[in-house]
């Protein structure tokens, strides 16, 4: 199974830092193996392991829409 992770700052008091995010993921690599993925903005971060099962080349993570405005 996949496994996510992240923090968010709601009072944009802190940029994110995608190294403490790195860490975060790294603490959780046994659920996904495979591959890792990062979104950053003005409020927080996500850090995602991805465990490929399925769809082997395609499910990077993070997910957008078409036009990369939704993740």
């Amino acid at each position: 199974m996949c496994g996510i992770c992240g923090y968010f700052d709601l009072k944009k008091e802190k940029s994110p830092d995608q190294k403490i995010l790195e860490a975060m993921a790294n603490k959780i690599i046994h659920r996904g193996p495979d591959s890792s993925g990062y979104f950053l903005d003005n409020y927080g971060g996500m850090g995602l392991r991805r465990l490929s099962l399925i769809d082997l080349q395609g499910g990077e993570q993070p997910l957008y829409n078409e036009d990369k405005s939704i993740v």
